[in-house]
C-alpha cells in the first residue's frame, strides 16, 4: 500500500524517507514484444525465445529501457500524492543495469527519497530507486530519478 501525502508542503518533509518496496510485477514476453514494437528494438535476446534459449541468458530478457520505464508504475505504487496539479519526470541523474531481467521473472522497486526541495511553483524530489529481481542477488536497475510536482 502506498504512502499518501497531501500537497506540496508534505512532499518537502520526505527527505531521507525510505518508502519501502512496491509489490511485484511479472515481466511477460508480451510486454517485452510490445516494448520492442514501440521502440523498434527487436534484438533477438528480447524477442526470439527459441534463439535466446541458446544465448547468453538462456531465455529472452527485458530491454533495459523497458525496466527503466516500469519505474513509473512501480513508483506510483509507493507514493500517492494528492492535492497537486501536475507531476513530471524531470530527469535522471544516473542509471545502471547491473543484471538482466529474464522474461517470466518478477521485479519490484525500492525507493528512498534522497532530497526534497522547493522549486518555483512546487517541489522537486530526487529519489534513489533500485529495481529488484525476485530471487536474484543483483538488481536489474539502479537509478536516481528527479520528479517535479506543482500545485
Amino acid at each position: 500500500m502506498p504512502r499518501t501525502v497531501h500537497g506540496i508542503a508534505r512532499l518537502l518533509d520526505l527527505t531521507g524517507t525510505d518508502l519501502g518496496r512496491s509489490d511485484w510485477l511479472e515481466i511477460t514476453q508480451e510486454r517485452v514484444d510490445t516494448f520492442a514494437d514501440a521502440t523498434d528494438d527487436h534484438q533477438w535476446i528480447h524477442v526470439d525465445p527459441d534463439r535466446a534459449k541458446n544465448g547468453p541468458f538462456g531465455t529472452t530478457i527485458a530491454h533495459g529501457y523497458l525496466t527503466l520505464s516500469l519505474l513509473i508504475p512501480l513508483w506510483n505504487r509507493l507514493l500517492d500524492i494528492q492535492g497537486i496539479g501536475m507531476a513530471v519526470n524531470y530527469g535522471l541523474n544516473k542509471v545502471r543495469f547491473p543484471a538482466p531481467v529474464p522474461v517470466g521473472s518478477r521485479i519490484r522497486a525500492h525507493a528512498v527519497v534522497a532530497d526534497a526541495t522547493e522549486v518555483q511553483g512546487g517541489a522537486q524530489l530526487t529519489v534513489d530507486l533500485t529495481v529488484e529481481i525476485d530471487g536474484q542477488p543483483k538488481p536489474a536497475a539502479v537509478a536516481q530519478a528527479v520528479y517535479r510536482y506543482s500545485a
